[in-house]
């Protein structure tokens, strides 16, 4: 048998749309990932467990898990009767990579159990952003990548280069927190304009440039003070609860910075300490998330991207 875990990441992380991904991992050991296990099996089944099992399809077909083996099979033709078991832990159209979490999974532990018909790296990584393509209606990497690398990646997409690792601040704490909603991101994509004006570009360029700079020469405070998203936030911050409202809060406690995670609708904060991580997680509870649903972590960078365990 194999056992694979996935963690959840944040897309874009603010500043970087569509070419930034950090992987995370909550402090207080949850894991907040979708874990796949794969046996032998005279035919292909598929077997949902986990907190948010509830949100998956009904029908098996529909299921991207069940799309990751059909692809997988495509393109090493040759089908593999297995049975696999996928622990859905993320909620879907949360913002946290939950479908990068389920596919990066499979699709490892499709190629540890194929031994004979073995993928490369960047064979797999393509598959993977292909599937995550299909459904937000256009491949990206800054889920899937981190996902599967962990840590904090660039997304290049270059010869043979897909991303690549970049400096982060080990004080960091990312708290995130998911309000009960879910958000597709197709719909959360499909309200961004065509167009952007010459100095909304520049601007976007100046900060992606900054906090780049100011990772690799460690200058925290200009890192945070350059997390700024100016392509998508003004226009999805209408699909959040109250986030003007709180983004402004949690700046009062104490976050160095703050956005949207991914498409939305989970909301992500930076401390630099645990006492303001602390603070700002009470905030995020009592005005953000619905109490009978949703869920705030403090998290910390996730080194070690999609592993095995058990």
């Amino acid at each position: 048998m194999i056992k694979i875990y996935s963690p959840a990441s944040i897309g874009n992380i603010g500043v970087g749309f569509d070419v930034l991904g950090a992987a995370i991992e909550p402090i207080d050991g949850t894991n907040l990932g979708d874990k796949i296990s794969i046996s032998s099996s005279n035919c292909f089944k598929l077997v949902n467990t986990g907190t948010f099992k509830h949100q998956l399809p009904k029908k098996v077909e529909d299921n991207v898990v069940y799309k990751c083996w059909e692809l997988f099979c495509k393109k090493i033709k040759k089908n593999i009767p297995i049975k696999i078991v996928l622990e859905k832990n993320m909620p879907i159209g949360s913002g946290l990579g939950s479908s990068a979490c389920s596919i990066v999974g499979t699709m490892t532990a499709l190629n540890e159990f194929s031994k004979t018909n073995k993928l490369s790296n960047k064979e797999l990584i393509i598959l993977m952003g292909q599937l995550e393509g299909n459904l937000s209606g256009n491949i990206h990497y800054d889920n899937v990548y981190p996902c599967y690398s962990g840590g904090i990646q660039i997304i290049i997409q270059k010869d043979d280069i897909i991303g690549q690792n970049i400096p982060y601040f080990k004080n960091w704490l990312w708290i995130v927190a998911w309000p009960g909603i879910n958000i597709s991101t197709f719909q959360s994509r499909s309200i961004l304009p065509n167009t952007y004006s010459n100095s909304t570009c520049i601007q976007h360029s100046r900060n992606l440039a900054t906090f780049i700079h100011a990772s690799y020469t460690n200058q925290e405070i200009l890192a945070a003070k350059s997390i700024k998203d100016i392509i998508a936030e003004p226009y999805r911050m209408k699909l959040l609860p109250n986030f003007k409202k709180v983004k402004s809060m949690v700046k009062k406690d104490g976050a160095i910075s703050c956005g949207i995670s991914g498409s939305g609708p989970s909301f992500f904060a930076i401390s630099q300490d645990i006492k303001t991580a602390k603070k700002i997680a009470s905030t995020l509870k009592k005005n953000y998330v619905n109490k009978d649903k949703g869920f705030v972590y403090i998290c910390k960078i996730d080194q070690k991207g999609t592993r095995k365990i058990g």
